[in-house]
């Protein structure tokens, strides 16, 4: 009865919600799981809202990205202390005071639009607003209540997240390298605790009209940090009449980067594009910061960075680093490759270094209502950052683009201008002038590719992307012709692509068990909790075969660990019929070493969708693996039957899904290694923000999971009520359309005047 009268109360509220939205403020009506939907006359109230809403369930999150990006984590919490995702506060602060002082982000501040200025603007005075009138005392999470380092936010506060996210696979990464680099015969710095971060992946699936009967489809499965501020929040923004999108962003980025509007659905995947390069300098003879170009000596910016530091006394004593940049980048070093001698330095130039376009690409994005509407909207701004994009419309058009920003280094120039080893970075010869970034004619900014030279693919059954390069993103259509630094070609493909593309073609042949061939809403979401894993579909058989025709291995006796794995169902899925699956995720760790033929069957260029294959069990490496895995199981003290819900799990709750090495698409990347129950960590990474929507000409519908909840707060009802949606393998039931919203049972309206 209670909650009868509370949803008829707030759906009395919708009539005036409806007409006065945004006339003085912004609406902020909360669906189930605490899912805001803001609506407003402009952009600024707009911001307003969703800086009010995000506040109220992750105020202390944007704090702490507050205290990172103005570089004060060691004046609040120490020099020594790290980050729950690894991140040294001295590092993390000498990199980000360096970028603040330098400029770079109010020189770039001339880009954005007024639209995207006044959302940022009016995203700062929501969240004040909500801190103002709560008070820091009074916040509802205990990790920041009354907590000296929480302040009101300003705009600048927000654009520095922007830029830190724009450069999340670029300079962000080399932050200790960015520190440490030093001049030899400097004196070593007091020792910095690096960065560990798991890499952003992502799943992304489009779906055309051949592939569905008539409609459009999308599958969007990021793979992001649960344990820190690199998560997603997911949110409804509606200005009628120019705006109306749904879906999910970053936190602190007041735009949605993936979702969908009333007639078009995106989702991004981490590019195999790099988006920066390194230049090996040749130093003048005598002088370490001296370099030479064309055989004229330049010298180092060397600038002195300044940050304040808390010592275990309690008092703040400043800590100065010099830090040297070139007009190409930071100066980086370290210990392996990028060495900083006598004759060589290193430069890190990153495309996506200024770019506060993103909030204006997203926003173009958003109000696109087709997959060619998309299109003209990423060739306009060309601003994402990192990522792929795939989408689908109303009309059963699939779409995947790599039209991103992307360094204009060309296969002529790569070739005549590489230098060192190959690392996974492209290293140029800086000696060299003609060895810089090119531009192309229809680029948005100098110094990288234009549009015309990226690809993009437009299809009617479908387009996916698992984190590979586009060669294989739809194997009938091959893509090819475009610039090495975007991706391979005729490479051997993950085994999470491959078992993606699997997924795909045994869905259209019905070969799934799901039922008639194609695509439909529930089937697409049944495939993405498959938990398929493809290491298992090719070879527990074999490998099951060969413990039972030898029960002791390599001295070990395997009869447990083998008669454990014939009885898996050979999936990611939790409880009892999990047992097998932890040990299986081992051995396949241990499998894979050097010096082992792992597959029976070789990659084959020709068929890559389906290569390589299969076990070799003939190779006594394998035996040997599995004979280790057995005794590292006994060392840990973890029994061979393990269920993955003790070991996989978050707060508490267990998680289904498994390592993308192991070829499983709904990842969570708990360490294979075993070790002892009590030290396994919750989840730190994996599928985090899942969306299936069907674009269909009366509107989207739509299915989605934000794994982890909306608010960071323990104490929050929103926190894992998601997660345990997510064990049952049941989604939340988009709430798009008024009529929608109107209906759920748990509305409650709120106005921001």
């Amino acid at each position: 009865m209670k909650r009868l009268i509370a949803s008829s109360v707030a759906l009395l509220l919708i009539s005036p919600a409806v007409s006065h939205a945004g006339d003085d403020g912004a609406t902020i009506r909360r669906t189930s799981y605490g899912i805001p939907h803001v609506r407003a006359t402009d952009y600024r109230d707009l911001g307003l809202g969703l800086g009010y809403a995000f506040a109220e369930d992750n105020v202390c999150m944007m704090a702490d990205i507050v205290v990172t990006t103005s570089a004060q984590r060691s004046r609040w919490f120490g020099p020594d202390a790290t980050t729950e995702s690894g991140d040294g506060n001295l590092v993390s602060d000498l990199y980000h005071q360096r970028i603040n002082q330098s400029g770079v982000i109010e020189r770039a501040l001339s880009q954005p639009s007024r639209q995207a200025r006044d959302l940022v603007r009016g995203y700062v005075t929501g969240f004040n607003r909500y801190l103002a009138r709560t008070g820091v005392a009074n916040l509802p999470d205990a990790r920041c209540r009354g907590a000296a380092w929480v302040r009101p936010i300003t705009e600048i506060d927000v654009w520095r997240r922007v830029h830190q996210v724009a450069g999340l696979t670029g300079g962000e990464g080399f932050q200790d390298a960015v520190v440490g680099a030093r001049p030899p015969g400097s004196p070593a710095p007091a020792k910095l605790v690096q960065r560990v971060e798991q890499r952003p992946g992502s799943n992304g699936i489009a779906l055309g009209r051949e592939a569905t009967g008539g409609t459009g489809m999308v599958l969007g499965n990021p793979h992001f940090q649960w344990d820190d501020d690199w998560r997603f929040y997911q949110y409804q923004l509606t200005i009628p009449g120019e705006l109306n999108v749904s879906g999910a962003g970053l936190y602190g980025v007041p735009v949605v980067a993936i979702g969908h509007n009333d007639r078009m659905g995106w989702t991004h995947t981490a590019s195999d594009a790099q988006t920066v390069t390194v230049s090996r300098l040749a130093l003048v003879p005598g002088d370490p910061t001296s370099y030479l170009v064309d055989g004229q000596a330049h010298r180092m910016t060397a600038e002195q960075v300044t940050v304040h530091a808390r010592q275990t006394d309690g008092s703040v004593t400043p800590v100065t680093r010099t830090l040297y940049r070139t007009p190409d980048g930071p100066v980086v070093a370290d210990p392996g490759l990028l060495q900083w001698t006598d004759t060589t330095a290193h430069v890190l130039r990153d495309a996506n270094a200024g770019n506060p376009a993103v909030v204006d690409q997203w926003l173009a994005v958003a109000r696109a209502r087709s997959v060619p509407d998309l299109h003209q909207a990423l060739v306009r701004h060309q601003a994402l950052p990192w990522v792929n994009t795939l989408a689908a419309d109303s009309t059963g058009s699939a779409y995947y683009s790599d039209v991103q920003v992307v360094p204009h280094v060309t296969d002529e120039l790569r070739a005549r201008c590489t230098t060192g080893p190959d690392v996974g970075l492209v290293i140029l010869d800086g000696s060299r002038s003609s060895c810089g970034w090119g531009t192309d004619p229809d680029a948005v900014r100098p110094g990288v590719f234009g549009p015309a030279r990226l690809p993009h693919l437009i299809r009617d059954d479908h387009v996916s992307n698992m984190n590979n390069s586009p060669w294989l993103t739809n194997p009938a259509a091959p893509l090819t012709g475009y610039p090495s630094i975007v991706g391979d070609v005729g490479t051997e493909r993950s085994p999470r692509t491959r078992l993606g593309l699997d997924m795909i073609a045994d869905r259209l042949d019905g070969s799934d068990g799901l039922g008639r061939p194609g695509f439909t809403l529930p089937t697409l979401e049944a495939t993405m909790f498959g938990n398929r894993n493809l290491s298992a579909e090719e070879g527990l058989h074999a490998v099951v075969q060969l413990c039972q025709a030898n029960p002791t291995l390599n001295g070990v006796d395997v009869r447990e660990a083998c008669a454990t794995l014939s009885k898996w169902n050979g999936t990611g899925d939790i409880g009892e019929r999990s047992r097998g699956a932890f040990f299986w995720r081992t051995f396949v760790n241990l499998a894979r070493r050097p010096g082992i033929d792992f597959w029976l069957v070789p990659f084959d260029p020709a068929d890559p969708a389906h290569t390589p294959r299969g076990i070799n069990t003939a190779d006594p490496g394998i035996g040997r693996a599995f004979a280790d895995t057995v005794r590292a199981f006994a060392n840990a003290g973890v029994p061979v039957d393990v269920r993955l819900d003790d070991v996989q799990h978050y707060e508490g709750i267990p998680i289904h899904g498994c390592r993308g090495p192991e070829g499983c698409f709904n990842v969570v990347s708990v360490p294979g290694a075993p070790r002892p129950l009590d030290q396994i960590p919750d989840v730190p990474h994996g599928t985090s923000f899942v969306m299936a929507v069907e674009l269909t000409a009366n509107g989207p519908r739509t299915s989605s999971l934000l794994v982890y909840g909306q608010s960071a707060n323990q104490a929050s009802p929103h926190h894992h009520d998601q997660a345990h949606l997510y064990v049952e393998k049941k989604w939340v039931s988009g709430r798009f359309s008024e009529q929608e919203i109107a209906r759920d049972p748990n509305l409650t309206v709120h106005y921001v005047r």
